[in-house]
């Protein structure tokens, strides 16, 4: 189903006994964070901060599995990887994306394409003298530079094509009209910039937060910059997104938003110092320059709803946003790269810093292959560690994936070490947003790859388990199913003598 706001998704979850409300004062500086960090690591439910003042705060919304499929509109976020798959197979265009673009004119997809409307919930309250201060906006952590805005969909339009990007970027607040911008290096609203900049223009901005959580998703989401992010979500949502113009910039903003600030980015000023703040990656980013939002406009529902999140040591909240991309956009890695099985991001990797593939192995030297191909691909080219299997292991069961990598691996032969991009927020980098990355060949080696005669793993016979785990379960009743690794036959073609690179 589709959302016609933040209130109608946060209803389903109070009916499913998902969400908790507080009615006691929580104070926005430190204390809200704090109470959503616990509920996050611990898979607790959302929550909705009653009276922190003008506005009430809801956290923890994509905090589990379950609640981030909700939010997308299905039952399992599985169930889009396997509409996109549908998709990159009957489409006529060679990429998923030119498919994407197609949406419109594929018959009973073209309702999903964004409209535009006369009005939106998202104006009902118009306030062209605005004062941030008002909203409330969290200080997270104790060394943050100040409050920071950490759930928005930032809209900026590229000023030669006019075509939209719609980014999760955070925001600063310095002061009651004025928000620092964080726009990294690789980002697509940096790339925007420098275009205004080019020009001798001001830059017009459009900040939306809360309506339909999948809009907020979508902001998230590693699209290509041509690419727009409101056609994703009507595609997840199966239901266009309605946009109404902005008040004061003339940007399309979500009609059904639970607020939108509006405002502009002087391109010739000089930047403005932003952080430190505690990021995703679970240490402070440290103080830089970015630049400045000058605000003009706020907007909002009369029922709105503020929604934030913290980022910080893992687990928390945006493991479940990171595990919805790693499903849905691995028919697209599939089709950089046909053999990939599988992939897995383990939220202690933070997204960028591991990455753990499977791929049905056919030839020599493949998984270096993939690891360069990955490197080569869109935002996996900041992926700090790239770890190719075989496809007989299970990358989603780390545990199995670690031991068989230890094992596999000789380090003098099955290393690809590289300088290359790496994620700005990478602090361990030799340079800014530019570092050593390492790719680890875990595959069985043939003998072309210097590979002796590879042992097989050990494994009880499929009848002799399902024998003895009938009888341990009349011997201990009540006792929880054994969740054994997924461990295939090795691939014939790695036993097969081979002469001059040919099979024999």
């Amino acid at each position: 189903m589709a959302y016609r706001s933040l209130r109608e998704f946060l209803a389903r979850l109070d009916e499913a006994g998902e969400l908790v409300r507080i009615s006691e004062p929580v104070d926005p500086v430190l204390e809200m964070a704090a109470l959503a960090d616990r509920a996050a690591k611990q898979g607790g439910p959302a929550l909705l901060f009653e009276r922190p003042g003008a506005l009430p705060v809801a956290m923890n919304l994509f905090g589990t599995r379950r609640r981030t499929s909700w939010a997308l509109s299905c039952d399992d976020f599985e169930q889009h990887a396997d509409a996109l798959r549908a998709l990159l197979r009957t489409a006529p265009p060679q990429s998923f994306w030119d498919k994407l673009k197609m949406l419109p004119k594929l018959g009973k997809l073209a309702a999903m394409a964004p409209k535009h409307v006369s009005s939106g919930a998202c104006q009902e309250i118009v306030d062209r003298e605005p004062d941030l201060r008002t909203l409330p906006v969290l200080t997270t952590w104790p060394h943050d530079g100040g409050p920071f805005i950490t759930l928005p969909q930032v809209i900026t339009r590229d000023p030669e094509t006019g075509i939209r990007n719609v980014g999760m970027y955070r925001l600063q607040v310095l002061g009651p009209r004025r928000l620092a911008l964080h726009w990294q290096l690789h980002k697509t609203a940096t790339a925007h910039y420098r275009a205004y900049q080019q020009r001798g223009e001001r830059m017009p901005v459009a900040i939306a937060l809360g309506g339909d959580p999948a809009l907020t998703y979508c902001a998230s989401a590693p699209l290509p910059p041509n690419v727009d992010e409101y056609l994703f979500a009507g595609f997840l949502r199966g239901a266009s997104v309605h946009t109404v113009t902005g008040v004061a910039t003339g940007l399309d903003v979500p009609a059904d938003a639970d607020l939108v600030i509006e405002g502009f980015v002087d391109t010739s000023a000089p930047l403005v110092r932003e952080g430190p703040f505690g990021d995703h990656t679970g240490f402070y980013s440290l103080a830089d320059d970015y630049p400045a939002l000058d605000v003009v406009a706020i907007t909002r529902r009369k029922d709105a709803v503020y929604p934030a999140t913290v980022v910080g040591p893992p687990p928390v909240e945006d493991q479940w946003l990171g595990k919805a991309t790693e499903r849905m956009f691995l028919p697209l890695m599939q089709v950089v790269a046909p053999e990939i099985v599988d992939i897995c991001m383990p939220v202690e990797g933070v997204f960028h810093n591991l990455c753990l593939v499977s791929i049905k192995k056919e030839h020599p030297g493949q998984a270096k292959k993939v690891i360069h191909g990955l490197w080569g691909s869109g935002q996996m080219a900041q992926t700090k560690t790239l770890v190719v299997f075989d496809d007989d292991v299970d990358v989603q069961d780390v545990p199995q994936a670690a031991w068989r990598a230890f094992a596999n691996v000789d380090v003098k032969r099955d290393l690809v070490i590289a300088d290359g991009p790496v994620d700005v927020l990478d602090h361990a980098a030799g340079g800014f947003a530019f570092g050593g990355k390492i790719g680890v060949d875990a595959t069985r080696k043939w003998r072309e790859e210097g590979g002796r005669e590879w042992p097989e793993v050990c494994v009880h016979p499929p009848e002799v388990i399902a024998r003895m785990d009938a009888l341990y379960d009349r011997l201990v009743p009540g006792a929880a199913p054994l969740r054994r690794p997924r461990i295939a036959p090795p691939p014939a073609a790695s036993w097969t003598p081979r002469r001059g690179g040919i099979l024999q």
